[in-house]
C-alpha cells in the first residue's frame, strides 16, 4: 500500500537534492519513463536545461515537423497497400524509433493499451491505422474529446461488436467497456447503468469502414444514465460517463502506474491531489501528465526501478539509448514473440504489464532478442557498427561499457558481482567480440528488466 506516502509531498514540484539529484541518472529515468530512452548526448542536454526544461521541452515536442509526417505518412501508405496490419506493426515500430517526439508516442502507446484494440479481431490495416492516428491525435490532449471519438471509430465498433447495433437488441458489450475499462472502474456504475447506455447507442453502425449514424435503428425513448435521465443519443451518454468523479480518478490511476510504479496500487488519498488537478484541468492529459513528471514521487525511490520494462521499452529504449536503428519487420516480429505485438494487444483489457512480463521463457527469448538485434547486419547504432559507436563515445574496454550502460540504461545500480561475472566471461574475447559480448551480458542481467 502506498498510504504512508503524504499526497502534498508527492505531488509537489521536485527540487534536486543531494538525496534526489538532478544528473545523468535522473535524466535517464526521465526519458525512460517519458520517452524509450536518450543517447549520453541528449542526456548531458537535459541535465544542462535543469528538470522542468527537461520535462517541457518533451511536452513541447509533441508536434512533429512537418517532413517527418511525409516520410510517416509515405511508409505507412507502402504499409497499408499489402493489407497487411503485420506490417503496420512494423511501421509504427519504426516509428517510435525515429520519433522525434518521444512523449507523444510513448502516450500513444498508452492509450492502445487503455482502448485496446486488435488487428487479430479486427482484421483491416487501414482501419488500425485510422484508429492510431486517432490516438496519437489525442495523445496529450483532450480525454473527454479522446473517449467521445473512440466510442465512433470504426475499428473499435468492429473489436466489440458494435458495428451494427439495433434498438431492438442494443449491444451491451460497448457500453460495459466503456465503464468498466475504459472510463469509471468497476463498482462505479450498475448493470442497469450498462443497459440503459447500451440504448444510448443504439443507431451507431459502420458502413464502408466510415462511422454512421441510422437514426431508424436508434431508440428514441428515456433513458436514466448514472443518476441522469433523459433521451439521450450516444453523444450524451459519452458526456454523461466522463463527467463522472470516478472518471478522474481512474485515468489519474492508470496513468501514475505507467509513469511512475507497477506496484503496490496508490491510494485512493494518494490519488486525490492528481485526480483534482485532472478534473480542475477538463480533463486535459498533457498538464497532469507535466505534473506527475516534475513530482517528488516521480523521481524517489518509490518510482525509480519500480517498474519493469516492457517487450517495447525493452527493444525501443536499447536501441535509442544507443542511436540505434534496426530492420524494423524483425523487430516487430519479435515484439509480438514476447508478448507485445503492436496492434495486437491480448484482450480488450490490453496488456496487464508489470511482474507479468517476466518467467522464464521471456527472460530467455529477451536475451535472444538483444543478441538478435547485435548480430543483424541492418542493425547501425549512430550509422556504425556498434564496435565504432562504443569507441566513438568513448567506451573501449568491458569497464567503460559497463559505466556508460548502468548510468544511461539501467534504473538500478549492477551488483558488484554481477560486474565480475561479466569481466570473467569477456576477458578472453578478442577486442571487438569482448566489446559486443559485454553488451550482451549486461542486457541479460535481472536489473536490466527494470525501467
Amino acid at each position: 500500500m502506498t498510504d504512508f506516502i503524504e499526497p502534498d509531498w508527492a505531488w509537489a514540484t521536485y527540487e534536486p537534492s543531494s538525496q534526489t539529484p538532478w544528473d545523468v541518472r535522473a535524466a535517464a529515468h526521465l526519458y525512460r519513463r517519458a520517452g524509450f530512452g536518450a543517447t549520453p548526448a541528449e542526456l548531458d542536454t537535459a541535465v544542462k536545461a535543469g528538470p522542468m526544461n527537461a520535462v517541457q521541452t518533451l511536452l513541447s515536442e509533441t508536434t512533429e515537423p512537418q517532413s517527418y509526417l511525409t516520410q510517416m505518412s509515405s511508409l505507412a501508405d507502402a504499409s497499408l497497400a499489402t493489407g497487411n496490419p503485420e506490417r503496420l506493426s512494423a511501421w509504427w515500430a519504426y516509428r517510435m524509433l525515429s520519433t522525434p517526439a518521444q512523449l507523444l508516442e510513448k502516450m500513444t502507446l498508452f492509450w492502445h493499451g487503455h482502448f485496446a484494440t486488435s488487428a487479430e479481431k479486427v482484421q483491416d490495416a487501414e482501419l488500425m491505422f485510422v484508429q492510431n492516428q486517432l490516438l496519437r491525435k489525442f495523445a496529450v490532449g483532450d480525454f473527454a474529446g479522446l473517449l467521445l471519438e473512440i466510442s465512433r471509430d470504426p475499428a473499435m465498433l468492429v473489436y466489440l461488436d458494435s458495428a451494427s447495433n439495433r434498438k431492438a437488441h442494443p449491444n451491451e458489450n460497448f457500453a460495459r467497456e466503456i465503464m468498466e475499462l475504459f472510463c469509471l472502474g468497476e463498482g462505479n456504475y450498475t448493470e442497469q447503468d450498462i443497459r440503459e447506455l447500451a440504448r444510448c447507442f443504439t443507431g451507431w453502425e459502420v458502413k464502408r469502414r466510415k462511422f454512421r449514424f441510422n437514426r431508424y435503428q436508434h431508440d428514441s425513448g428515456t433513458k436514466s444514465v448514472l443518476g441522469d435521465s433523459g433521451t439521450f443519443g450516444g453523444e450524451e451518454g459519452v458526456g454523461i460517463v466522463v463527467g463522472q468523479d470516478s472518471a478522474a480518478l481512474f485515468i489519474a490511476a492508470k496513468l501514475v502506474k505507467y509513469f511512475v510504479m507497477d506496484e503496490p496500487q496508490p491510494s485512493p488519498e494518494l490519488l486525490a491531489p492528481l485526480a483534482n488537478f485532472l478534473r480542475d484541468q477538463d480533463m486535459q492529459i498533457g498538464p497532469t501528465v507535466q505534473k506527475i513528471l516534475s513530482s517528488n514521487l516521480f523521481y524517489s525511490k518509490h518510482s525509480v526501478g519500480r517498474k519493469v520494462r516492457s517487450p517495447v521499452e525493452l527493444a525501443i529504449g536499447f536501441l535509442r539509448t544507443l542511436d540505434g536503428s534496426t530492420d524494423s519487420y524483425k523487430l516487430a516480429e519479435a515484439l509480438q514473440r514476447l508478448g507485445q505485438g503492436l496492434l495486437y494487444p491480448p484482450s480488450v483489457k490490453g496488456w496487464d504489464g508489470g511482474r507479468t512480463w517476466i518467467n522464464s521463457s521471456t527472460l530467455l527469448a529477451r536475451s535472444n532478442l538483444i543478441r538478435s538485434l547485435l548480430e543483424n547486419d541492418k542493425t547501425r547504432f549512430g550509422k556504425q557498427t556498434l564496435v565504432e559507436h562504443l569507441r566513438k563515445v568513448g567506451a573501449n574496454s568491458t569497464d567503460e561499457i559497463i559505466d556508460l550502460l548502468e548510468t544511461t540504461l539501467f534504473a538500478v545500480r549492477i551488483p558488484a558481482a554481477a560486474k565480475d561475472r561479466i569481466r570473467r566471461l569477456t576477458r578472453d574475447a578478442n577486442e571487438t567480440n569482448k566489446l559486443t559480448e559485454t553488451v550482451h551480458a549486461l542486457c541479460t542481467l535481472p536489473e536490466f528488466q527494470l525501467c
